[in-house]
């Protein structure tokens, strides 16, 4: 008889045995239990849990965070938060990335290769790694460069498409990890494309395509981390160790994001139930941390956004300049900032260039004296009489019309709704009629501010949807990025805009609703490298400021708290904050 066959005839003989002197053992464990008083052993089936576990896992990190709330598409303006630029380091594959003194290089966790293989037309050429893919095994190919790009290009409220809107043509190579991109013109910027790739086999026909991508969380991660959960309600994202990823694995199992006040944040940190925290801090919150001491570590980090007012030149009644210039005339930035930066680290950051921020390397202020800079109500009242109103009963009027404005800002995300609700106190005072809405970010973004205009402006009635046009928005505008790409971005025309049909349905090129043809050569030389950025800014700067159509504010900020228990965390590169380190921490000593 075999080994195996006796083995079999073993167990078998066994269980039959079991089966026997079970009756009799419980028998006899009945007959035991009525002759004595002492109970029976309690039948364990488990070993208990250790008494001795430490509370919290010295492979988990915890983060405290204002909020989790999606979406998180960080290509969105709508989306744009600390939370997503967390999220999008560590779950998302990029071409290159920042080291933290701001340079860029080859990330060869994904790629092979990148570089300029033609001058005219001008190309590049892309080498992905063979073991590159998604967390559901599908490779990371060139659709999913095609499907960013198409997406940058097409979709309104996205974030410096600029550099996207001059690629001409994306073919596929090497099986689809050969990715080749043709550009209509030069484009010396292109190391900052294709940031944080995205799934599009799973994102292409997704319901809601691009205007719901990445709204709740990621379908499919290409990182060190994977999302485990995302509660919203309870404020907490937990991310772990994503046992796809094909590089080196992450030091620890698990990252907590986790919302609290601040107090709560002060009190985590003090315990060490949070390693570190991210915030944005008004003065309370600010001197919260420092009370902790010299044992919490306190680093300002700069966003990349910054809170401004757009005085939109397609609405009907901003469209004449003289009324732009009599409301820019009407703001006190100094109490606007206030409202908005309530004493934390961003009222250190005022912004007073167009396009450069103040955390910016080559930064100098270039505002003008007067207004915007300060308010000055006897100016307004000129430009506005200018314009053919008149001021009866303490209330701008020309003939039955009121200079009535509707002011939006995103939904209740601050600071914008600070601003924007002083900003609403400030013009009725002055004899300005207000309609101030909220609409939720991606509405804002995806339908308000990109309705469509016809001959430059936008229709006065409601659409068919009941939206209605906006005349000021509150926003966070995207900064920080290449400074030609930010400022074609922010203030160019869309690439067709000489040949389109005026007369036409259009959808605005920026936010801002600003397409001014007489820059446009200008900004399109700076895109393109036949003039340098700095004479480039040197000519628009004063012409962008007498527009009076983006009235900057602020540069964002956040407060990064360093506490007990955690290594190899650093302030992170500008504007992106630390997240991007995250598969090398570790806890231990700070």
């Amino acid at each position: 008889m075999s080994a195996r066959s006796r083995g079999g005839t073993f167990r078998r003989t066994s269980v039959r045995s079991g089966r026997r002197l079970g009756p009799v053992l419980a028998l006899a464990v009945v007959l035991l239990s009525a002759c004595s008083n002492t109970p029976p052993p309690p039948v364990v089936t488990s070993a208990p849990p250790s008494s001795t576990a430490p509370a919290q896992s010295l492979s988990q990190i915890v983060v405290g965070v204002d909020d989790v709330v999606g979406g998180y598409n960080p290509h969105t303006i709508a989306d744009s938060s600390t939370i997503t630029t967390a999220l999008s380091q560590l779950l998302l594959p990029s071409v290159f990335r920042q080291a933290d003194d701001g340079t860029r290089s080859l990330d060869k966790t994904l790629m092979v290769s990148a570089e300029v293989v033609s001058q005219v037309p001008f190309t590049v050429k892309y080498l992905i790694r063979p073991e590159a893919s998604w967390s559901d095994g599908a490779p990371i190919a060139t659709e999913d460069f095609i499907y960013l790009a198409n997406a940058m290009k097409s979709q309104p409220g996205v974030i410096e498409p600029a550099g996207y809107r001059l690629i001409s043509d994306i073919e596929s190579r090497d099986g689809g990890k050969g990715v080749e991109v043709t550009f209509s013109k030069p484009y010396p910027a292109w190391q900052t494309l294709f940031d944080n790739l995205l799934p599009q086999h799973l994102l292409k026909d997704a319901p809601g395509g691009w205007a719901t991508a990445l709204a709740t969380s990621f379908p499919a991660v290409a990182g060190p981390f994977a999302i485990k959960t995302i509660d919203t309600a309870r404020g907490e994202a937990i991310l772990q160790r994503n046992d796809r990823y094909w590089e080196k694995p992450a030091a620890v199992d698990t990252l907590v994001l986790r919302r609290s006040d601040p107090s709560g944040i002060a009190t985590a940190l003090r315990s060490g139930t949070d390693q570190f925290s991210l915030t944005r801090t008004d003065a309370t919150g600010l001197q919260l941390l420092n009370d902790l001491g010299p044992a919490v570590k306190l680093h300002t980090v700069a966003s990349p956004r910054t809170a401004a007012v757009l005085l939109r030149p397609v609405s009907a009644t901003l469209s004449d300049s003289r009324i732009r210039a009599g409301v820019a005339a009407l703001l006190d930035r100094g109490k606007l900032i206030a409202a908005g930066a309530k004493g934390g680290p961003s009222g250190a950051l005022k912004a007073d260039a167009q396009v450069l921020p103040p955390s910016a390397k080559g930064y100098a202020a270039t505002i003008p004296a007067g207004p915007p800079a300060a308010p000055d109500v006897a100016k307004a009242e000129e430009y506005f009489t200018a314009a053919g109103y008149k001021k009866e009963s303490g209330v701008w009027r020309k003939g039955t019309k009121t200079l009535s404005l509707v002011l939006a800002s995103p939904g209740e995300q601050e600071p914008y709704a600070s601003i924007a609700k002083e900003l609403s106190s400030e013009l009725i005072a002055a004899g300005v009629e207000v309609n101030s809405i909220k609409p939720p970010p991606r509405d804002l973004f995806s339908s308000l501010l990109a309705m469509p205009v016809v001959n430059g402006k936008q229709q006065a009635a409601p659409d068919s949807n009941g939206n209605v046009g906006v005349d000021i928005a509150v926003i966070g505008q995207p900064v920080g990025g290449d400074p030609a790409t930010v400022l074609a971005s922010t203030y160019g025309c869309a690439p067709d805009h000489a040949t389109a049909d005026k007369t036409k349905p259009q959808v605005p090129a920026n936010p801002a609703g600003l397409c001014d043809e007489s820059l446009q050569a200008t900004i399109d030389s700076g895109l393109t490298g036949s003039a340098t950025t700095t004479d480039t800014l040197k000519t628009l700067e004063p012409q962008l400021w007498s527009q009076n159509v983006v009235v900057p504010l602020f540069q964002q900020a956040e407060t990064l708290a360093v506490g007990k228990g955690i290594s190899g965390l650093t302030p992170g590169p500008p504007f992106l904050g630390p997240f991007g380190s995250a598969v090398n921490w570790t806890r231990g000593a700070t």
